[in-house]
Protein backbone atom coordinates (compact mmCIF):
# COMPACT_ATOMS: atom_id res chain seq x y z
CA UNK A 1 0.00 0.00 0.00
CA UNK A 2 1.39 3.38 -0.98
CA UNK A 3 2.45 5.55 1.95
CA UNK A 4 2.48 9.32 1.89
CA UNK A 5 4.71 11.36 4.13
CA UNK A 6 5.17 15.13 4.41
CA UNK A 7 8.35 17.13 4.38
CA UNK A 8 8.40 17.58 8.12
CA UNK A 9 8.32 13.84 8.77
CA UNK A 10 11.24 13.29 6.41
CA UNK A 11 13.08 16.10 8.17
CA UNK A 12 12.36 14.43 11.50
CA UNK A 13 13.88 11.19 10.23
CA UNK A 14 17.08 13.09 9.45
CA UNK A 15 17.44 15.00 12.66
CA UNK A 16 16.36 12.28 15.10
CA UNK A 17 19.36 10.30 13.86
CA UNK A 18 21.50 13.31 14.79
CA UNK A 19 22.32 14.06 11.16
CA UNK A 20 23.31 17.69 10.76
CA UNK A 21 22.18 19.50 7.58
CA UNK A 22 25.86 20.28 7.07
CA UNK A 23 26.61 16.57 6.46
CA UNK A 24 25.20 16.73 2.97
CA UNK A 25 27.05 19.82 1.80
CA UNK A 26 30.55 20.18 0.45
CA UNK A 27 33.47 19.55 2.80
CA UNK A 28 34.82 22.97 1.94
CA UNK A 29 34.26 25.52 4.70
CA UNK A 30 32.90 27.94 2.13
CA UNK A 31 29.33 27.20 1.21
CA UNK A 32 28.79 26.22 -2.40
CA UNK A 33 25.16 25.18 -2.08
CA UNK A 34 22.15 26.01 0.02
CA UNK A 35 22.19 24.43 3.49
CA UNK A 36 18.52 23.60 3.04
CA UNK A 37 19.12 21.53 -0.10
CA UNK A 38 19.62 18.28 1.77
CA UNK A 39 16.60 18.80 3.99
CA UNK A 40 14.36 19.76 1.10
CA UNK A 41 15.38 16.74 -0.98
CA UNK A 42 12.81 13.99 -0.67
CA UNK A 43 13.71 10.64 0.80
CA UNK A 44 12.12 7.69 -0.93
CA UNK A 45 10.48 5.08 1.28
CA UNK A 46 11.59 1.46 1.12
CA UNK A 47 8.75 -0.95 0.41
CA UNK A 48 8.64 -4.76 0.67
CA UNK A 49 12.36 -5.22 0.99
CA UNK A 50 12.39 -7.94 3.64
CA UNK A 51 9.75 -9.03 6.09
CA UNK A 52 10.96 -7.57 9.38
CA UNK A 53 12.25 -4.28 8.02
CA UNK A 54 9.10 -3.65 5.99
CA UNK A 55 6.75 -4.06 8.93
CA UNK A 56 8.83 -1.84 11.15
CA UNK A 57 8.89 0.88 8.50
CA UNK A 58 5.14 0.64 8.06
CA UNK A 59 4.51 1.03 11.77
CA UNK A 60 6.82 4.06 11.83
CA UNK A 61 5.05 5.80 8.94
CA UNK A 62 1.69 5.11 10.54
CA UNK A 63 2.78 6.91 13.69
CA UNK A 64 3.86 10.16 12.04
CA UNK A 65 0.43 11.74 12.39
CA UNK A 66 0.67 11.21 16.13
CA UNK A 67 3.91 13.14 16.18
CA UNK A 68 3.03 16.20 14.12
CA UNK A 69 -0.28 17.54 12.92
CA UNK A 70 0.20 21.01 11.49
CA UNK A 71 3.16 22.25 13.44
CA UNK A 72 4.88 21.09 16.55
CA UNK A 73 7.70 19.18 18.12
CA UNK A 74 10.14 16.84 16.46
CA UNK A 75 10.43 14.69 19.54
CA UNK A 76 9.16 11.10 19.00
CA UNK A 77 6.50 9.86 21.39
CA UNK A 78 6.96 6.90 23.66
CA UNK A 79 10.61 6.34 22.80
CA UNK A 80 9.77 4.34 19.67
CA UNK A 81 12.63 2.70 17.79
CA UNK A 82 13.21 4.01 14.29
CA UNK A 83 14.22 1.70 11.46
CA UNK A 84 17.46 2.38 9.57
CA UNK A 85 17.05 4.86 6.73
CA UNK A 86 18.92 5.46 3.48
CA UNK A 87 22.07 7.47 4.12
CA UNK A 88 21.38 10.65 2.13
CA UNK A 89 18.90 11.16 -0.69
CA UNK A 90 18.35 8.70 -3.51
CA UNK A 91 21.05 9.71 -6.04
CA UNK A 92 19.03 9.02 -9.16
CA UNK A 93 15.86 10.52 -7.78
CA UNK A 94 13.91 7.42 -8.69
CA UNK A 95 11.35 5.53 -6.72
CA UNK A 96 12.36 2.70 -4.45
CA UNK A 97 10.16 -0.34 -4.09
CA UNK A 98 7.38 1.30 -6.08
CA UNK A 99 6.51 3.64 -3.18
CA UNK A 100 6.47 7.38 -3.50
CA UNK A 101 6.29 10.08 -0.85
CA UNK A 102 4.64 13.36 -1.63
CA UNK A 103 3.52 16.31 0.44
CA UNK A 104 4.26 19.94 1.23
CA UNK A 105 7.99 19.24 1.28
CA UNK A 106 7.88 18.06 -2.33
CA UNK A 107 6.08 21.27 -3.27
CA UNK A 108 8.71 23.32 -1.42
CA UNK A 109 11.49 21.40 -3.18
CA UNK A 110 10.05 22.34 -6.56
CA UNK A 111 9.72 25.98 -5.51
CA UNK A 112 13.25 26.30 -4.15
CA UNK A 113 14.94 24.31 -6.92
CA UNK A 114 13.73 26.51 -9.75
CA UNK A 115 16.36 28.45 -11.64
CA UNK A 116 16.88 31.76 -9.83
CA UNK A 117 16.67 33.96 -12.91
CA UNK A 118 14.24 36.83 -13.09
CA UNK A 119 14.81 37.47 -16.77
CA UNK A 120 14.50 33.93 -18.07
CA UNK A 121 12.26 32.08 -15.65
CA UNK A 122 10.37 34.80 -13.84
CA UNK A 123 7.09 34.10 -15.53
CA UNK A 124 7.14 30.46 -16.42
CA UNK A 125 5.03 29.98 -13.31
CA UNK A 126 2.15 31.83 -14.91
CA UNK A 127 2.19 29.49 -17.88
CA UNK A 128 2.17 26.49 -15.55
CA UNK A 129 -0.88 27.92 -13.79
CA UNK A 130 -2.67 28.55 -17.06
CA UNK A 131 -2.37 32.32 -16.90
CA UNK A 132 -2.29 34.05 -20.24
CA UNK A 133 0.60 36.50 -20.30
CA UNK A 134 -1.19 38.48 -22.99
CA UNK A 135 -3.22 40.04 -20.19
CA UNK A 136 -0.12 42.04 -19.35
CA UNK A 137 0.84 44.77 -21.80
CA UNK A 138 4.57 44.27 -21.26
CA UNK A 139 6.30 41.24 -19.79
CA UNK A 140 9.31 43.42 -19.01
CA UNK A 141 7.10 45.39 -16.63
CA UNK A 142 5.99 42.17 -15.00
CA UNK A 143 9.59 41.05 -14.56
CA UNK A 144 10.34 44.42 -12.98
CA UNK A 145 7.39 43.90 -10.63
CA UNK A 146 8.78 40.53 -9.53
CA UNK A 147 12.20 42.00 -8.89
CA UNK A 148 10.63 44.82 -6.89
CA UNK A 149 8.48 42.39 -4.90
CA UNK A 150 11.41 40.17 -3.97
CA UNK A 151 13.80 43.06 -3.42
CA UNK A 152 11.53 44.95 -1.04
CA UNK A 153 9.43 42.20 0.56
CA UNK A 154 11.70 39.16 0.32
CA UNK A 155 14.09 39.60 3.24
CA UNK A 156 13.84 43.05 4.84
CA UNK A 157 15.68 43.62 8.12
CA UNK A 158 14.57 45.11 11.42
CA UNK A 159 15.55 48.75 12.15
CA UNK A 160 18.22 48.17 14.81
CA UNK A 161 20.57 45.53 16.18
CA UNK A 162 19.27 43.48 19.09
CA UNK A 163 20.27 40.19 20.62
CA UNK A 164 17.65 37.76 21.81
CA UNK A 165 20.12 36.68 24.50
CA UNK A 166 19.95 40.08 26.21
CA UNK A 167 17.57 40.13 29.18
CA UNK A 168 14.59 42.46 29.10
CA UNK A 169 14.87 45.56 31.32
CA UNK A 170 13.30 45.29 34.75
CA UNK A 171 10.03 47.11 35.22
CA UNK A 172 10.88 50.41 36.89
CA UNK A 173 8.56 53.26 37.82
CA UNK A 174 10.83 55.49 39.88
CA UNK A 175 12.73 58.09 37.86
CA UNK A 176 11.39 56.54 34.61
CA UNK A 177 9.15 58.35 32.10
CA UNK A 178 5.62 56.99 32.02
CA UNK A 179 5.97 56.17 28.30
CA UNK A 180 9.00 53.96 29.01
CA UNK A 181 7.62 52.20 32.09
CA UNK A 182 4.33 51.56 30.28
CA UNK A 183 6.22 49.98 27.38
CA UNK A 184 8.15 47.74 29.79
CA UNK A 185 4.90 46.60 31.39
CA UNK A 186 3.33 45.87 27.97
CA UNK A 187 6.37 43.80 26.96
CA UNK A 188 6.18 41.80 30.18
CA UNK A 189 2.54 41.02 29.38
CA UNK A 190 3.53 40.09 25.81
CA UNK A 191 6.27 37.74 27.03
CA UNK A 192 3.85 36.04 29.41
CA UNK A 193 1.15 35.74 26.74
CA UNK A 194 3.66 34.29 24.26
CA UNK A 195 4.55 31.40 26.54
CA UNK A 196 6.66 32.85 29.33
CA UNK A 197 10.32 33.73 29.66
CA UNK A 198 11.36 30.32 30.98
CA UNK A 199 10.02 28.46 27.94
CA UNK A 200 11.43 31.02 25.52
CA UNK A 201 14.88 30.90 27.12
CA UNK A 202 14.94 27.13 26.59
CA UNK A 203 14.84 27.61 22.80
CA UNK A 204 18.26 27.09 21.19
CA UNK A 205 17.16 27.07 17.57
CA UNK A 206 13.98 27.22 15.51
CA UNK A 207 12.61 26.26 12.12
CA UNK A 208 9.58 27.47 10.15
CA UNK A 209 8.20 26.83 6.69
CA UNK A 210 5.33 28.56 4.94
CA UNK A 211 3.57 29.49 1.73
CA UNK A 212 3.00 32.99 0.42
CA UNK A 213 1.61 35.05 -2.44
CA UNK A 214 2.90 38.42 -3.63
CA UNK A 215 1.42 40.94 -6.04
CA UNK A 216 1.98 44.53 -7.15
CA UNK A 217 -1.58 45.80 -6.83
CA UNK A 218 -1.46 49.51 -7.64
CA UNK A 219 0.70 52.18 -9.24
CA UNK A 220 -0.05 55.87 -8.82
CA UNK A 221 1.37 59.01 -10.41
CA UNK A 222 0.41 62.66 -10.13
CA UNK A 223 -2.04 62.30 -13.02
CA UNK A 224 -3.42 58.75 -12.87
CA UNK A 225 -3.86 55.60 -10.81
CA UNK A 226 -3.33 52.19 -12.41
CA UNK A 227 -4.82 49.26 -10.51
CA UNK A 228 -4.13 45.61 -11.15
CA UNK A 229 -7.61 44.33 -11.94
CA UNK A 230 -6.40 40.75 -12.18
CA UNK A 231 -4.53 40.81 -8.87
CA UNK A 232 -5.73 37.34 -7.86
CA UNK A 233 -4.53 35.79 -11.12
CA UNK A 234 -1.36 37.89 -11.36
CA UNK A 235 -0.21 37.05 -7.82
CA UNK A 236 3.08 35.18 -7.67
CA UNK A 237 2.96 32.09 -5.45
CA UNK A 238 5.89 30.67 -3.57
CA UNK A 239 7.22 29.55 -0.24
CA UNK A 240 9.99 30.05 2.27
CA UNK A 241 12.00 28.22 4.91
CA UNK A 242 13.56 29.96 7.91
CA UNK A 243 16.18 28.68 10.35
CA UNK A 244 17.34 30.48 13.47
CA UNK A 245 20.00 29.65 16.06
CA UNK A 246 21.48 31.35 19.10
CA UNK A 247 23.20 33.68 19.19
CA UNK A 248 21.76 35.97 16.48
CA UNK A 249 22.10 33.55 13.55
CA UNK A 250 19.43 33.04 10.90
CA UNK A 251 19.02 31.81 7.35
CA UNK A 252 16.04 32.19 4.98
CA UNK A 253 15.28 30.93 1.49
CA UNK A 254 12.33 32.38 -0.40
CA UNK A 255 11.21 31.28 -3.86
CA UNK A 256 8.50 33.15 -5.77
CA UNK A 257 7.54 33.07 -9.43
CA UNK A 258 10.53 30.98 -10.47
CA UNK A 259 13.09 33.25 -8.76
CA UNK A 260 14.84 32.76 -5.45
CA UNK A 261 16.22 35.08 -2.79
CA UNK A 262 18.19 33.78 0.15
CA UNK A 263 19.79 35.65 3.01
CA UNK A 264 21.49 34.87 6.27
CA UNK A 265 23.44 36.02 9.26
CA UNK A 266 26.26 34.20 11.03
CA UNK A 267 26.13 36.56 14.02
CA UNK A 268 28.85 38.82 12.60
CA UNK A 269 27.57 39.92 9.20
CA UNK A 270 24.33 39.88 7.24
CA UNK A 271 24.44 38.75 3.62
CA UNK A 272 21.91 38.33 0.87
CA UNK A 273 21.83 36.76 -2.58
CA UNK A 274 19.49 37.89 -5.36
CA UNK A 275 19.56 36.97 -9.06
CA UNK A 276 20.25 40.59 -10.03
CA UNK A 277 22.84 41.61 -7.40
CA UNK A 278 24.45 38.28 -6.63
CA UNK A 279 25.79 37.55 -3.14
CA UNK A 280 26.64 40.63 -1.11
CA UNK A 281 26.84 41.82 2.48
CA UNK A 282 24.30 44.27 3.85
CA UNK A 283 25.23 47.72 5.08
CA UNK A 284 25.03 48.52 8.75
CA UNK A 285 25.07 46.44 11.93
CA UNK A 286 23.81 42.89 12.29
CA UNK A 287 20.02 43.01 12.48
CA UNK A 288 17.25 40.43 12.80
CA UNK A 289 15.12 39.37 9.87
CA UNK A 290 11.83 41.25 9.86
CA UNK A 291 9.94 38.13 8.79
CA UNK A 292 10.95 36.46 12.08
CA UNK A 293 9.30 39.32 13.98
CA UNK A 294 5.99 38.60 12.24
CA UNK A 295 4.77 36.28 14.97
CA UNK A 296 7.52 33.65 14.71
CA UNK A 297 10.09 34.80 17.29
CA UNK A 298 8.50 36.42 20.37
CA UNK A 299 11.77 36.60 22.30
CA UNK A 300 13.56 38.66 19.60
CA UNK A 301 10.41 40.74 19.15
CA UNK A 302 10.38 41.64 22.85
CA UNK A 303 14.08 42.52 22.69
CA UNK A 304 13.44 44.69 19.62
CA UNK A 305 10.95 46.84 21.54
CA UNK A 306 12.98 46.93 24.78
CA UNK A 307 13.86 50.61 24.25
CA UNK A 308 10.50 51.59 22.81
CA UNK A 309 8.00 54.09 24.20
CA UNK A 310 4.25 53.69 24.59
CA UNK A 311 2.64 56.49 22.59
CA UNK A 312 -1.05 55.68 22.92
CA UNK A 313 -3.82 53.31 21.91
CA UNK A 314 -5.56 52.39 18.67
CA UNK A 315 -8.14 49.91 17.39
CA UNK A 316 -6.81 47.32 14.96
CA UNK A 317 -9.55 45.26 13.31
CA UNK A 318 -11.89 46.23 16.12
CA UNK A 319 -9.42 45.24 18.85
CA UNK A 320 -8.00 47.78 21.32
CA UNK A 321 -4.20 47.86 21.16
CA UNK A 322 -1.31 49.63 22.86
CA UNK A 323 1.17 51.27 20.49
CA UNK A 324 4.92 50.99 21.07
CA UNK A 325 7.27 53.15 19.00
CA UNK A 326 10.93 52.45 18.30
CA UNK A 327 13.27 54.76 16.35
CA UNK A 328 16.61 53.77 14.85
CA UNK A 329 19.48 55.71 16.40
CA UNK A 330 21.60 58.10 14.28
CA UNK A 331 24.67 55.85 14.43
CA UNK A 332 22.74 52.93 12.92
CA UNK A 333 21.25 55.15 10.21
CA UNK A 334 24.69 56.46 9.30
CA UNK A 335 26.14 52.94 9.16
CA UNK A 336 23.35 51.85 6.81
CA UNK A 337 23.92 54.79 4.43
CA UNK A 338 26.35 54.66 1.53
CA UNK A 339 27.39 57.02 -1.25
CA UNK A 340 24.44 59.02 -2.58
CA UNK A 341 21.90 57.00 -0.56
CA UNK A 342 21.26 58.28 2.95
CA UNK A 343 18.83 56.62 5.38
CA UNK A 344 17.19 59.57 7.10
CA UNK A 345 14.92 57.73 9.53
CA UNK A 346 13.54 54.29 10.31
CA UNK A 347 10.62 53.94 12.73
CA UNK A 348 8.93 50.75 13.93
CA UNK A 349 5.47 50.62 15.54
CA UNK A 350 4.15 47.58 17.37
CA UNK A 351 0.45 47.17 18.19
CA UNK A 352 -0.13 44.86 21.16
CA UNK A 353 -3.63 43.61 21.90
CA UNK A 354 -5.02 44.75 25.24
CA UNK A 355 -7.13 41.57 25.35
CA UNK A 356 -4.55 38.88 24.59
CA UNK A 357 -1.25 40.75 25.08
CA UNK A 358 0.00 39.47 21.69
CA UNK A 359 1.46 41.48 18.81
CA UNK A 360 -1.30 41.80 16.19
CA UNK A 361 0.00 44.55 13.92
CA UNK A 362 3.42 45.91 13.01
CA UNK A 363 4.28 48.94 10.92
CA UNK A 364 7.69 50.21 9.96
CA UNK A 365 8.62 53.10 7.75
CA UNK A 366 11.99 54.30 6.56
CA UNK A 367 12.91 57.31 4.46
CA UNK A 368 15.84 57.27 2.03
CA UNK A 369 17.35 60.29 0.33
CA UNK A 370 19.25 59.76 -2.94
CA UNK A 371 21.37 62.69 -4.13
CA UNK A 372 22.82 62.45 -7.62
CA UNK A 373 25.54 64.72 -8.99
CA UNK A 374 24.05 67.76 -10.66
CA UNK A 375 20.47 66.80 -9.87
CA UNK A 376 17.77 67.28 -7.30
CA UNK A 377 17.45 64.90 -4.38
CA UNK A 378 14.93 62.09 -4.69
CA UNK A 379 13.21 60.70 -1.58
CA UNK A 380 11.85 57.19 -1.15
CA UNK A 381 9.55 56.32 1.74
CA UNK A 382 9.01 52.60 2.26
CA UNK A 383 6.16 51.60 4.59
CA UNK A 384 5.34 48.00 5.52
CA UNK A 385 2.13 47.22 7.41
CA UNK A 386 1.86 43.63 8.66
CA UNK A 387 -1.19 42.04 10.27
CA UNK A 388 -0.53 38.91 12.35
CA UNK A 389 -3.31 36.37 12.74
CA UNK A 390 -4.20 32.80 13.69
CA UNK A 391 -2.16 32.51 16.90
CA UNK A 392 -1.94 29.09 18.48
CA UNK A 393 0.75 27.40 20.58
CA UNK A 394 3.63 25.27 19.35
CA UNK A 395 5.45 23.56 22.23
CA UNK A 396 4.03 26.19 24.58
CA UNK A 397 5.00 29.23 22.47
CA UNK A 398 2.32 31.28 20.72
CA UNK A 399 3.03 31.48 16.99
CA UNK A 400 1.09 33.50 14.38
CA UNK A 401 0.27 30.99 11.64
CA UNK A 402 -0.96 33.45 9.03
CA UNK A 403 -0.82 37.10 8.14
CA UNK A 404 -0.63 39.70 5.40
CA UNK A 405 1.54 42.69 4.60
CA UNK A 406 0.87 45.83 2.58
CA UNK A 407 3.93 47.67 1.29
CA UNK A 408 3.86 51.20 -0.08
CA UNK A 409 6.77 52.77 -1.97
CA UNK A 410 6.35 56.53 -2.19
CA UNK A 411 8.77 58.50 -4.37
CA UNK A 412 8.86 62.29 -4.29
CA UNK A 413 11.23 65.20 -4.81
CA UNK A 414 12.83 66.59 -7.96
CA UNK A 415 9.89 68.71 -9.06
CA UNK A 416 6.31 69.38 -8.04
CA UNK A 417 3.65 66.86 -9.10
CA UNK A 418 6.25 64.22 -9.97
CA UNK A 419 5.55 61.75 -7.19
CA UNK A 420 4.84 58.06 -7.71
CA UNK A 421 3.40 55.47 -5.35
CA UNK A 422 3.52 51.71 -5.71
CA UNK A 423 1.43 49.39 -3.57
CA UNK A 424 2.39 45.74 -3.08
CA UNK A 425 0.74 43.02 -1.03
CA UNK A 426 1.75 39.71 0.49
CA UNK A 427 -0.27 37.01 2.23
CA UNK A 428 1.38 34.09 3.99
CA UNK A 429 0.57 31.00 6.00
CA UNK A 430 2.89 29.04 8.27
CA UNK A 431 2.72 25.30 7.63
CA UNK A 432 5.33 23.87 10.00
CA UNK A 433 7.23 25.10 13.05
CA UNK A 434 9.74 23.35 15.31
CA UNK A 435 12.11 24.29 18.10
CA UNK A 436 15.41 22.81 19.29
CA UNK A 437 16.01 20.88 16.09
CA UNK A 438 18.68 18.20 16.76
CA UNK A 439 21.75 18.30 14.57
CA UNK A 440 21.47 21.93 13.45
CA UNK A 441 25.03 23.28 13.41
CA UNK A 442 26.97 26.49 12.85
CA UNK A 443 27.89 25.28 9.36
CA UNK A 444 24.34 25.97 8.22
CA UNK A 445 24.92 29.72 8.61
CA UNK A 446 28.23 30.09 6.77
CA UNK A 447 28.07 32.87 4.13
CA UNK A 448 28.25 31.74 0.48
CA UNK A 449 31.62 31.20 -1.15
CA UNK A 450 31.01 33.82 -3.84
CA UNK A 451 30.27 36.62 -1.37
CA UNK A 452 31.52 39.82 -2.95
CA UNK A 453 33.87 42.25 -1.27
CA UNK A 454 32.33 45.43 0.03
CA UNK A 455 28.69 46.08 0.87
CA UNK A 456 25.56 46.99 -1.07
CA UNK A 457 23.14 49.59 0.19
CA UNK A 458 19.49 48.62 0.59
CA UNK A 459 18.65 51.57 -1.66
CA UNK A 460 19.86 49.49 -4.62
CA UNK A 461 16.53 47.65 -4.50
CA UNK A 462 14.56 50.84 -5.17
CA UNK A 463 13.40 51.37 -8.77
CA UNK A 464 15.42 54.55 -9.26
CA UNK A 465 16.03 56.26 -12.59
CA UNK A 466 19.18 55.52 -14.58
CA UNK A 467 21.16 58.46 -13.18
CA UNK A 468 20.46 57.43 -9.59
CA UNK A 469 21.16 53.78 -10.38
CA UNK A 470 24.52 54.64 -11.89
CA UNK A 471 25.45 56.66 -8.82
CA UNK A 472 24.51 53.78 -6.50
CA UNK A 473 26.40 51.25 -8.58
CA UNK A 474 29.45 53.52 -8.64
CA UNK A 475 29.38 53.85 -4.85
CA UNK A 476 29.09 50.09 -4.44
CA UNK A 477 31.95 49.59 -6.91
CA UNK A 478 34.18 51.95 -4.95
CA UNK A 479 33.44 50.05 -1.76
CA UNK A 480 34.42 46.79 -3.47
CA UNK A 481 37.67 48.32 -4.75
CA UNK A 482 38.58 49.55 -1.27
CA UNK A 483 37.87 46.14 0.23
CA UNK A 484 39.86 44.42 -2.49
CA UNK A 485 42.81 46.75 -1.96
CA UNK A 486 42.78 45.95 1.75
CA UNK A 487 42.78 42.25 0.97
CA UNK A 488 45.56 42.71 -1.58
CA UNK A 489 47.67 44.64 0.91
CA UNK A 490 47.34 42.00 3.60
CA UNK A 491 47.93 38.88 1.53
CA UNK A 492 48.62 38.93 -2.20
CA UNK A 493 48.19 35.17 -2.56
CA UNK A 494 44.59 35.31 -1.32
CA UNK A 495 43.33 37.79 -3.92
CA UNK A 496 40.73 36.35 -6.28
CA UNK A 497 40.30 38.42 -9.41
CA UNK A 498 36.88 38.31 -11.01
CA UNK A 499 35.56 40.10 -14.07
CA UNK A 500 32.01 41.38 -13.61
CA UNK A 501 29.91 42.21 -16.64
Amino acid sequence: MEKKQGFFSALKEEVVRGLSPARTRSKSPARSASPMAALLRRKKSSGGGGGGGGSSSSSYVANTDALIARSGSMRPLGGETLTPLIEGPDPDGGEIGGSKRVGLGQWMKVQLSRAPSVTSNGYGNNQQQGINNSNYPNNNNKRSDLRLLLGVMGAPLAPVHVSAMDPLPHLSIKDTPIETSSAQYILQQYTAASGGQKVQNSIRNAYAMGKLKMVASEFETATKVVKNRNAARAAESGGFVLWQMNPDMWYVELAVGGSKVHAGCNGKLVWRHTPWLGAHTAKGPVRPLRRALQGLDPRTTASMFADARCIGEKKINGEDCFILKLCADPQTLKARSEGPAEIIRHVLFGYFSQKTGLLVHMEDSHLTRIQTNGGDAVYWETTINSFLEDYHPVEGIMIAHSGRSVVTLFRFGEMAMSHTKTRMEEAWTIEEVAFNVPGLSLDCFIPPADLRSGTVSEACELPADEKAKNALVLAAHRAKVVALEKTHGSNVDNVFWKVEI
